[in-house]
């Protein structure tokens, strides 16, 4: 179980460097002028980073003490 929630955590803030540096490049470019699709990339990021939240809290109480 512990290995599992260590390889989703990973996984997940994996993506959510990929989600940042992906928003980033688009910023980069400057062709977004809305912001319609760095504001996409902004929401995934955030998703990710509370996945990546939620399995840490999970991987917490999964080694608690009895």
């Amino acid at each position: 179980m512990q290995a599992a929630l260590i390889i989703l955590m990973v996984l997940a803030a994996l993506a959510t460097l990929g989600v940042l540096a992906r928003g980033i490049i688009i910023m980069a470019r400057g062709k977004d002028i809305g912001g319609k699709a760095s504001n996409k990339m902004m929401s995934y990021r955030v998703a990710f980073q509370a996945l990546a939240i939620v399995f840490i809290v999970l991987l917490f109480l999964v080694n608690r003490p009895a």
